[in-house]
Order: C-alpha cells, then structure tokens, then sequence
C-alpha cells in the first residue's frame, strides 16, 4: 500500500470513528480522493507540495469531462476536508483549497404538496380503517397511522418503517430516531399521530390470533419481508393507491414528498432553519437550506402585504 493510500485510510477512519460518516460517503470520498492522487501523479505532484494551481486544474479538468456540478462539487468538498485533516495532522503545511469557490448548484425544488392536499390524503387513509375488516383492517390503521407520523414527524421513510418497539418506551410525545451514521435526535409527535398509533398498537391487543402475532414482535411496523419490517417499496404503493382514492395525481406522491411537505410547511409559518434542519437530521445545514425558497415566498409575501409602499400602487399618503 502506498503512502497516499494509507493517508487517505487515516483520514476516512477519522470520518468514519469521529463524525460518524455513512459508508456509501465513505466510499465515495475514497473516489474522490483517488482521483485527486491520481490526478497530481499525472502532473507530477504530490500532496505535500499541492498548491492552488493544482486544485484550480484539477476542478477545471473534472468540469471539463461534463461531470455534473453536484458530483464536482462532493469531490471539491473531499479533497477541502483531506487538505484540512492533512494540516491537522501536520503532513502539510498549507491548505491548498483554501479561496477555491466550488461550482454553482443548480438545485432543483423539491416536490411537495401543499397542506389542503395533505389532508385529502390523510382523510383517504382514514377513511379505509371504517369498512375494513380482518388483517385489511390492520392494514388500513397501520397506513393510517404510519402517514400521520410520517408527516407530523418529518422522518426519512428508512428511519420511520425500521423503527422498534423500544421506542415506545419514553414519553409518549416524542420519539427517539436514530438517523443516518448513527445520529441520535429526538421527533415531536402531534396529538393525531399519537391517537393513530394508539389505535393501532390497541388493534393487536383486541384482535385474533393472527392479527396479535403480526404486531407482537421487535419492530414497531413488522411484515413478512427478509427485514422482518414493512418495506419501503410496500408503503410507496400503498401511498400511491391512496393519492388515487384522494384524487391526487399519484406520481406527485411519495413518502419523500411528505417529508418534504413537513419542512415546506414549517418554514412557511415561521419555524427556523435550523430547527429544520435538527428535525430533519441533517448533518449539514446546507442540506436543508434546498428550502429557502419557502423562506423567500414567505419574506416576499411579507413585504407584499404589511410594507406600506406595496399598498396602493406603490404611494403612501404624506
């Protein structure tokens, strides 16, 4: 193993250990770094004496391959945080990218739904745990349920459909995620999605033997599947089928729009960004600023409406 592959080792198992990085980023940043090597080889440099040049060269040579500005700009960022790792460690003694400005992200807006939209869709999955009989009752309040905590919770799909019995153990209004690399944080639960989850632990306490042995096992939404869960793929049908029964256009429903209504909607009344982004569970605040349009809307209509010069064609009286 060379020296550079041993130094990127060290500072992926820094990521890995101190900021408990996921392994597909871990795995992409090992790319990423590879390829910045590989690139100062050709060149007949080295990490010790990279300068700006290089750096500058190398983020203009990946642009000029058609490598889209995300994917330019995650590899900017590992070869940034390297450098810094590099300095820290005393390996180098200069950072390189230090004033390099990364490519421009066009990021696209999210997919959302608006809160009268939302509603339709919850009022459908109520409305199927009335006729409901048998296990498809047990289906139905359990759709029910997982779409009230999924939208008063904001949690990623994976996080909501993995969660175990455990975490019933605490306060009832708040529940206790663990996210992506680990990240523990807490979720509020509003008053409908703690009644929906009530309703549905009660139905196997209540119903036959079948019922009972489905809902009695480690995970809070079990199934028949290899996980022992209810499956992404499984839930994202079923939410389809009821943006049908709601009159939505089911392709602009999925569990990720529902965490995207939860952000959009809390931005729009006046939460922060950054308690957003806590809810969230993002790392990085630049993740959740993908919904500042939500804040500039809001800001916009602000103005329209309270600034005296928006009133009135643009004229106060004096």
């Amino acid at each position: 193993m060379s020296t550079e592959e041993q130094t990127i080792d060290m500072f992926l198992d820094m990521l890995s250990a101190e900021r408990g990085a996921a392994p597909h980023t871990i795995s992409a940043y090992r790319h990423d770094l590879e390829d910045f090597c590989s690139f100062l080889r050709r060149h007949d440099r080295s990490l010790v004496d990279a300068e700006p040049r290089d750096i500058s060269a190398y983020v203009a040579g990946a642009s000029s391959t058609g490598l889209k500005a995300s994917s330019l700009a995650r590899r900017l960022s590992a070869v940034r945080q390297f450098f810094k790792f590099l300095v820290a460690e005393g390996q180098v003694t200069a950072d390189p990218t230090l004033g390099q400005a990364g490519p421009r992200k066009e990021r696209p807006l999210p997919k959302t739904l608006n809160v009268t939209e939302v509603d339709r869709l919850i009022a459908a999955a109520a409305q199927r745990t009335v006729t409901a009989k048998g296990l498809e009752r047990l289906r139905a309040i359990r759709s029910h349920c997982l779409i009230e905590m999924l939208y008063a919770t904001g949690m990623r799909v994976s996080e909501l459909l993995s969660l175990p019995r455990s975490v019933l153990a605490g306060d009832a209004r708040v529940l206790t995620i663990k996210g992506k690399g680990g990240r523990e944080r807490l979720v509020p639960l509003n008053s409908p999605a703690r009644v929906a989850l009530e309703r549905y632990l009660q139905l196997g306490l209540k119903s036959n033997e079948d019922v009972a042995a489905i809902v009695a096992t480690k995970w809070l939404f079990p199934s028949k599947s290899a996980r022992g869960h209810l499956t992404r793929q499984r839930f994202a049908q079923d939410l389809k089928q009821l943006a049908t029964e709601a009159g939505l256009d089911p392709d602009r429903v999925s569990p990720h729009v529902l965490r995207h209504a939860f952000a959009s909607h809390l931005l729009d009344r006046g939460a922060d960004l950054r308690s957003v982004q806590q809810l969230l569970g993002h790392a990085d605040i630049s993740t959740t600023e993908i919904y500042t349009h939500v804040l500039e809307e809001r800001l916009k209509k602000l103005v329209h409406e309270h600034h005296p010069l928006a009133k009135k064609g643009g004229s106060t009286k004096t």
